[in-house]
């Protein structure tokens, strides 16, 4: 996968921190990056790159700049957007700020500022939403992990302070690290330049450094801890790849120099290969190599083997450095002269075998016995992570299966009018409740449906599944508008509705998932209409609409109004009599009907249709094509908020032609 390219904006301004702080001048660089997996290496080396510009630039405080500041610097980023694209999975805007204290002792520090836009609670205090972290909270302290995780503890560690501000559909995390040795004399003029470009340079690739690994803080707080964070980051991933990819950062460095992680394929045979998932290596160059000599020598374990650890000899490859070197000597058993201990851990969940975990440490006769039962507790946890993550793919796989099965494969072309038609299911796993359908009938009519089944999946499928044929079978018997409804609701209502439930009771069972109450999916909002051509152009409408967003009316002069009166949903009360109403869509008019997913699209505590918001889009619609009209409301709804939308997203435009 490509990496992420960076954009980064450099500014000089005054201001104060996020401490409260006075100083001078603030020079900061900025950047935005995308939710995903990639954001933190992308963080990383933005971080190093703007450290390396201001080295480069001449600017005073740099001259502080150590190895550790920059190491700091990296390590602190990478844990904020990992925890900023794991808990928001928003876009993450970074900022790395170098401020500059004055006063009879003038110090530097770099603040880190990384902000998601998931929407938060209010925070209490004397100034609601701008308050320096959580309520109780002060800069520098831990929130409660119960509440909060423990990802910030590593933060506290390296910064002096740190805070938490929130602010309406923001949330900032920030982190102040001094500068290490402001007070150091400025170099001599000669060579200064070719001084700092090669200070640049290191900071931009630094060489590997080895630490001390204090196997001491496995202690009765220290394992707790990070098994705690472990679950926190783990629990809730819906991709076993994503899954992987986190495993392998907590286990590189804290408890392994290298760890690499195999997944079955759910549904081969026991002769299968599995799939080589993730490998990670504490320095970055070592990855790649590492990865190649796995693949050559594939790791299997007997069939017998537990959930315990099993030491396994693995010739892993030299240091990078050596191996580069093309006069290298052929290796010996352990290439590069690094000795070391492997554990291999069957990754298990329900009695099933899901993959295998294998862990290394180099220099080291054997893995601590403390290490290897804290490793062999956190793939268990991994084995949940997976097995959860998989039974939602299962689930996604027969949504999507179900929902083709339940939309037509093409919808009818209406003689003088142009149809376009939007369908989007939310990426939530589970088969949506929105439905359409355009089909001819007898008498040179056309009906068109949109709906929506109240709640998603087995149950909202199956009365899916019997109301778009009971509609094709009813309109095609002759039955007017409101009559449709009428007996469609008298269906939803009636004994034979039981079916449907024990229908998705059985689906619901196949696939583990848990019903919520079956009367509630019987309730279904439906826009109801039929299409007769005119002799002399456009076309007379009837429609009628039960529980569902009003289809609106656009003239070519751009008035909008609504072409249907509110009505009940179907399946709530049983004596209804609907009603229908009949206009002309002459030539140049557009009906545009929606779902509640379009109307009820949210951006914090707004609503898209707030102040008759879709009608206000549709006006400047006046003159296009039905195909730019829905794809202009399509992507006006989209832009309303950040995140993706969470309901179906559904629209029909038919325009006169």
């Amino acid at each position: 996968m490509a990496p992420i390219p960076l954009q980064r904006d450099t500014v000089q301004r005054p201001g104060t921190t996020r401490a409260g702080h006075a100083h001078g001048p603030r020079l900061a660089s900025r950047t935005s990056l995308p939710g995903i997996p990639l954001a933190p290496s992308a963080a990383r080396r933005f971080v190093r790159a703007a450290l390396a510009e201001w080295t480069g630039l001449g600017v005073p405080a740099a001259v502080g700049f150590s190895d550790r500041l920059a190491d700091d610097a990296v390590t602190v980023t990478n844990e904020l957007v990992t925890n900023a694209v794991v808990h928001a999975g928003t876009t993450v805007d970074l900022v790395l700020g170098l401020e500059e204290e004055g006063g009879d002792e003038p110090s530097a520090a770099l603040v880190l500022e990384v902000t998601d836009h998931h929407p938060a609670r209010p925070v209490s205090g004397d100034e609601p939403g701008a308050g320096p972290g959580p309520a109780g909270v002060r800069p520098g302290e831990l929130p409660d992990p119960a509440e909060y995780g423990r990802g910030l503890q590593l933060v506290a560690t390296l910064a002096d302070s740190w805070g938490i501000t929130y602010r309406t559909g923001l949330k900032t995390v920030w982190a102040r690290l001094p500068v290490d040795d402001w007070s150091a004399p400025p170099a001599p003029p000669d060579g200064e330049a070719l001084r700092r470009g090669l200070r640049a340079a290191e900071i931009l690739a630094p060489a590997a450094r080895r630490t001390e690994r204090d196997d001491a803080v496995w202690d009765s707080r220290g394992a707790p801890a990070f098994l705690a964070e472990a679950s926190d980051l783990l629990a809730g991933q819906l991709d076993e790849d994503l899954v992987a990819a986190i495993a392998g950062q907590l286990l590189v460095p804290r408890l392994a120099d290298w760890c690499a992680i195999w997944l079955e394929t759910e549904g081969a045979g026991p002769a299968a290969e599995p799939r080589l998932a993730r490998v990670w290596h504490s320095e970055e160059t070592g990855t790649e190599p590492l990865r190649a000599a796995l693949e050559r020598e594939p790791l299997r374990l007997p069939a017998g083997v537990g959930p315990g650890p099993v030491s396994v000899p693995v010739p892993w490859p030299a240091h990078p450095a050596e191996e580069d070197r093309e006069d290298t000597p052929a290796p010996p058993p352990h290439p590069g002269g690094r000795d070391g201990a492997a554990l291999a851990f069957r990754i298990t969940a329900a009695g099933r075998a899901l993959g295998t975990v294998l862990v290394g440490r180099e220099g080291v006769a054997q893995v601590p016995e403390a290490v290897a039962s804290l490793i062999e507790d956190f793939v268990r946890r991994l084995g949940l992570a997976v097995g959860a993550a998989r039974a939602y793919t299962r689930q996604a796989t027969i949504s999507r299966i179900l929902q083709r099965g339940l939309l037509p494969s093409k919808v009818a072309e209406i003689p003088g009018v142009t149809s376009a038609l939007v369908y989007e299911p939310s990426d939530d796993g589970v088969v949506g409740g929105d439905f359409y359908d355009i089909f001819p009938c007898p008498g040179d009519r056309w009906c068109f449906v949109l709906g929506d089944v109240q709640g998603s999946g087995p149950e909202a499928a199956v009365v899916t599944g019997l109301a778009r044929p009971w509609l094709r079978l009813l309109s095609r018997e002759g039955f007017g508008v409101g009559e449709v409804l009428d007996r469609l609701n008298r269906l939803l209502l009636d004994d034979a509705m039981e079916a449907a439930e024990a229908a998705a009771l059985m689906v619901a069972a196949a696939g583990g998932q848990q019903l919520h109450d079956g009367t509630q999916s019987r309730f279904l909002s439906l826009l109801y209409g039929e299409v007769v051509p005119l002799p002399d152009g456009g076309v007379r409408c009837t429609v009628a609409s039960a529980g569902h967003p009003l289809p609106l009316l656009l003239r070519p002069d751009g008035s909008v109004r609504p072409a249907a009166d509110p009505q009940v949903l179907l399946g709530v009360v049983e004596d209804v009599a609907y009603e229908s109403q009949i206009f002309d869509l002459a030539p140049g008019d557009t009906l545009l009907c929606v779902t509640d997913g379009v109307t009820e699209r949210r951006s914090g505590p707004l609503m898209f249709d707030d102040g008759d918001g879709l009608a206000r889009v549709l006006a400047g619609c006046a003159g296009l094509p039905a195909e730019a009209t829905a794809e202009r409301i399509r992507r006006a709804v989209h832009e309303f908020a950040e995140q993706p939308p969470d309901d179906d997203v559904a629209l029909l435009v038919l325009h006169a032609d």
